[in-house]
């Protein structure tokens, strides 16, 4: 999903280099101030609005589970509240320079999982929001989270200030990092857990140790001991656990086999070989997340002719709230990609581009149309590839510190692949001044955040809070 249109040789001339685009990020600080990205505005909110437009499109047995899951805590609220700071973010100041965003990089969006040479990275998990927008936004949602989850779980406000602030500057300086190499090198760099877990302070090690020996254990082989049961047959089927995971409707299982056709030809060619060695046996729906209960979610198992199975997931895929609620302009090329291809692709070419190694199996398919409007769209991946995450409410205050830093270095790298990484670099500098502004933001937006909670649980019908 490019941002750029291609010229023909009669208009060639070299792209800006590095110097120049530094050079147009500090001129950009005179039309925008590092010091106004501090403004939060809030004149015309409607948060209650814009969740409840969002249960209308969702599965209705399931929204009283999202509104459970999202009252739990301010921290969980949060999570399921992309829309809403999109929104927000919409209406407050903004740099313009727009970066490929995931557009909800909160701390619990990171974490490990295989890469396609077996090994445990350490990157963005979540896309389903992923569009083009200003750098900043992710950022600002990014720090935030850590505010949120360090207020959530009694850190000292020190700690948690610390923490907050130090993501930003870890930001700036990987990002600059980042601009001094080629965007070859730029391309090609990753997180390895294993190597990082033999560095960093003894809390954090130990942290990441956990995490990672939790994510070994998440593999395929063990999603089908624990999800399926083989029958007489040898045919393997899902075990239900309602409301979690229940068996689709026939007219649904018909649809899937229909078109699981077009999901394997949007994949890789290597891909499209493996899965000529297998069929569907079962197909399940399946409650996920926080904010994304209620989308239509799909569990499918497939066997091959010797009982092995292979355990992949459909999940369906909105507008992009960057694009929606933000109203971040796409660049034309990405407005007609998602136009021909629906936003199962763009969440598929969105995690290609700020993920530094992803799943083979990615791929999309296009599902019945929505009472004579546009087809549902899903993206597909492979279930259960050796995924995990940490918990904020046991991480020691250094591993707390430590896992700020590493999400912030590993949103600058997905930041540094878009054209405009340098001349953003050029805009913050050393992060110094900037990072006071978004704190501040940060911290103003966690008490705007926690107020919609409130406001949330009496919209619901839920007991106030104490």
């Amino acid at each position: 999903m490019s941002t750029t249109e291609v010229t023909s040789q009669q208009d060639w001339a070299p792209p800006p280099s590095r110097t120049e685009q530094r050079a147009r990020g500090q001129a950009e600080r005179e039309r925008v101030p590092r010091e106004s990205l501090a403004a939060l505005v809030t004149d015309g909110r409607d948060p209650m609005a814009i969740l409840d437009a969002q249960d209308e499109h969702r599965v209705a047995e399931l929204v009283p589970l999202r509104t459970e899951r999202m009252a739990a805590s301010a921290f969980a609220f949060y999570r399921g509240t992309a829309a809403i700071m999109a929104s927000d973010l919409g209406r407050s100041p903004s740099t313009g320079l727009s970066v490929g965003s995931c557009g909800d990089a909160h701390v619990s969006n990171f974490g490990l999982y295989a890469s396609p040479q077996r090994t445990l990275v350490f990157d963005l998990n979540d896309f389903d929001e992923a569009a083009w927008a200003p750098w900043e936004w992710d950022l600002k949602r990014l720090v935030t989270s850590i505010v949120i989850a360090g207020q959530s779980t009694s850190r000292d406000e020190g700690v948690v200030r610390d923490a907050a602030l130090g993501a930003v500057r870890t930001y700036a300086r990987a990002l600059e990092n980042g601009a001094q190499r080629s965007p070859l090198e730029r391309y090609f760099e990753h997180f390895d857990a294993e190597a990082a877990a033999r560095s960093d302070d003894s809390e954090s090690r130990e942290a990441l140790r956990k995490a990672i020996k939790d994510a070994e254990k998440r593999t395929t082989a063990r999603a089908v001991r624990k999800l399926t049961l083989r029958g007489a047959d040898g045919r393997v089927g899902f075990v239900e656990q309602p409301p979690t995971m229940t068996h689709a409707d026939p007219a649904i299982v018909r649809r899937v086999d229909e078109v699981f056709r077009d999901y394997v030809f949007s994949a890789k060619i290597d891909i499209r070989v493996l899965m000529q060695n297998y069929v569907i046996s079962d197909v399940v729906r399946r409650v996920v997340g926080v904010g994304s209960v209620g989308t239509r979610c799909y569990l499918i198992a497939l066997q091959d002719g010797d009982g092995n199975v292979l355990l992949m997931q459909a999940k369906e895929a909105g507008a992009s709230v960057l694009i929606e609620h933000g109203n971040a302009e796409q660049p034309p090329s990405v407005g007609r990609y998602i136009e021909q291809n629906g936003d199962g692709d763009r969440v598929v070419a969105m995690q290609r581009i700020l993920q530094a190694v992803s799943d083979p199996f990615l791929g999309h398919v296009r599902g019945t149309p929505v009472e004579g409007g546009p087809p549902r769209s899903f993206y597909v991946r492979q279930f259960h590839d050796k995924k995990g995450g940490f918990d904020m409410d046991t991480l020691e205050d250094p591993a707390f510190r430590w896992y700020a830093d590493a999400c912030a270095a590993t949103l600058a790298r997905a930041h540094g692949q878009s054209p405009l990484s340098s001349t953003v670099v050029g805009y913050l500098g050393g992060g110094r001044v900037a990072g006071e502004a978004i704190l501040e933001w940060a911290y103003a937006y966690a008490d705007v955040s926690r107020a919609d909670w409130a406001q949330f649980r009496r919209h619901r019908g839920l007991d106030p809070l104490a």
